[in-house]
């Protein structure tokens, strides 16, 4: 069935699509009037403002839209007025201290006043350069540029009242225009040169501090977030806040959600260090992706799942959550089901209709037109149903549970409570401080993996049940101690044990599973995703 599909979904794009890269696939220029074109390339400071379409090579026609979906399309030709970028002038005046964005945007890391950092990020995409080289200039490059149209471009601006409500950190975006050959840019004018560009806060080092809530020490981003939480054992990721930005993420149905697209403000409380989360890059919010042929086959299930349509319904959770499983385990592991429905609740109390009426005016007046009264139904649609929502984000990540610990000394204890509870507790050993409790539930858990890390570690498993949860412990680096007491009925041992067998030591039960070996590669773990 799944290979006729694919014979299908070929087929569709030969028809459609066969031939070459299109050379001048993009538009000339976003500006729409053709004589402030020619005034912004002969007398440059005499235009402050201009109206643009940012994506009108996103035009297709009936055939076309039915077999690759109308998307965002009348959204991208739309005129929209905007100010011409002015690096001198621009809140506050504004200088570049680095160029980033990877293959696929135009990006800049701008500095200004009080060396606070934002980001100048262009509004259209170029993907082929992700490409194998073999497929740059074939129809490949083109279908892969045309379904940028997929994404809602002004979406990042209707985001930061809600989010405001929500307890969520955000930035504020605005557009802007930078005209052809800004010589500002110095040798990255070509680059830059006449495009359509959101510039926003940047919160990513310790300059920006004093921009986010409370007495935060420094802003880091995941990679080093996580080094630290698996390094040492007094640093903390806030889990409920995470849980809280998680399910805003759902509501806005922002699908690409990886721990690249966080930073994370720390705070120090009596030795400890904590971490709240901060979204960025809302490139993918409201996606619409679903509504031609080929797109349509190509998001179901057994393919290109993750690419979910914003709609009045949450038609697929999981597909929300497949760009975020590596940070999601790591950073919501004990975060319990009461907790996330009373996030949900919270959160349907805070983003109230005004709120979201006033979120969706923040459209440019051409994109309200077209969009902001379905845009501000699907919302209230999706917040009434967040509650539902949560739960099976709740119980997509329950079903198996990373417990980590640190790579200083730690105790694992695992109680078999009774036939459905399961009790896992992580203390420091340094002072016998609890880190990590959650009682697991065998209707919704059905793996449970203990990392030990480095350092010499304890891990005791005891309660005498008819059913339970399988537990497995990856002992790590260090001389660990592994003792199991716990029996279960039924058939299968419950406990499989992973480590090396020099330097470990384990006493055995009836329901442990020795897995040991040789090969120290049993011990990794990957601790950052990049």
């Amino acid at each position: 069935m799944k290979f006729k599909a694919w014979q299908t979904i070929l087929a569709l794009i030969l028809i459609t699509s066969a031939g070459c890269a299109r050379k001048n696939f993009y538009a000339e220029t976003p500006v729409v009037e053709e004589e402030v074109y020619k005034q912004l390339k002969n007398a440059p400071t005499s235009v402050d403002s201009v109206t643009v379409k940012a994506g009108a090579h996103y035009k297709r026609g009936f055939l076309h839209r039915l077999f690759w979906g109308q998307h965002y399309r009348p959204l991208w030709n739309a005129p929209v007025t905007m100010p011409v970028f002015e690096m001198d002038t621009t809140w506050g005046g504004l200088k570049i201290e680095k160029i980033g964005g990877g293959f696929q945007t135009t990006s800049f890391t701008m500095v200004g006043p009080g060396e606070k950092t934002y980001a100048l990020r262009s509004l259209d995409k170029e993907p082929s350069e992700v490409l194998p080289k073999v497929w740059r200039k074939t129809f490949v490059a083109n279908i892969l540029r045309d379904q940028i149209s997929a994404a809602n471009p002004y979406g990042a601006l209707i985001i930061p009242p809600m989010a405001q409500a929500a307890h969520i950190p955000h930035s504020s975006p605005q557009l802007v225009y930078v005209r052809p050959q800004d010589a500002d840019f110095g040798e990255y004018e070509e680059i830059a040169s006449d495009k359509v560009y959101m510039l926003e806060e940047k919160y990513n080092d310790e300059r920006m501090v004093d921009e986010v809530s409370g007495n935060a020490t420094d802003i880091v981003g995941s990679g080093k977030m996580l080094s630290k939480r698996f390094e040492k054992d007094n640093h903390f990721i806030n889990q409920l806040a995470f849980a809280r930005a998680r399910l805003f993420d759902l509501f806005i149905n922002d699908w690409d959600r990886h721990e690249g697209q966080w930073e994370w403000a720390e705070y120090e409380h009596n030795g400890n260090h904590y971490y709240n989360p901060i979204p960025k890059d809302r490139d993918n919010a409201f996606y619409r992706f679903q509504d031609g042929i080929i797109p349509w086959i190509f998001s179901r299930n057994w393919a290109i799942r993750k690419f979910e349509s914003f709609d009045e319904d949450f038609n697929d959770v999981k597909a929300l959550t497949i760009n975020s499983t590596f940070i999601d385990q790591r950073a919501l592991s004990q975060v319990t089901r009461q907790q996330f429905d009373s996030l949900a609740v919270e959160l349907q109390q805070s983003i109230t209709n005004p709120v979201i009426e006033q979120a969706v005016q923040q459209f440019p007046k051409e994109v309200y037109k077209l969009e902001g009264e379905r845009t501000r139904n699907k919302l209230i649609s999706r917040r009434d149903q967040l509650r539902e929502a949560a739960a099976e984000f709740y119980e997509i990540l329950a079903k198996e549970v990373l417990v980590v610990g640190t790579d200083q000394e730690d105790e694992f204890e695992v109680k078999r409570l009774n036939d459905e509870e399961t009790e896992v507790t992580v203390r420091r050993k340094s002072d016998e401080a609890v880190i990590y409790h959650r009682v697991f539930k065998r209707s919704e858990t059905e793996l449970i993996t203990l990392h030990g890390l480095d350092e010499d570690d304890t891990f005791k498993i005891t309660g005498k049940v008819k059913k339970g949860i399988k537990v497995k412990i990856v002992g790590g680096l260090g001389e660990d101690e592994i003792e199991d007491e716990s029996e279960v009925g039924g058939w299968g041992k419950k406990t499989w044990v992973y480590d090396t067998k020099r330097g470990t030591e384990l006493k055995e039960g009836p329901e442990t599973k020795d897995k040991r070996t040789s090969d120290v590669r049993v011990h990794a773990f990957d601790r950052e995703g990049f």
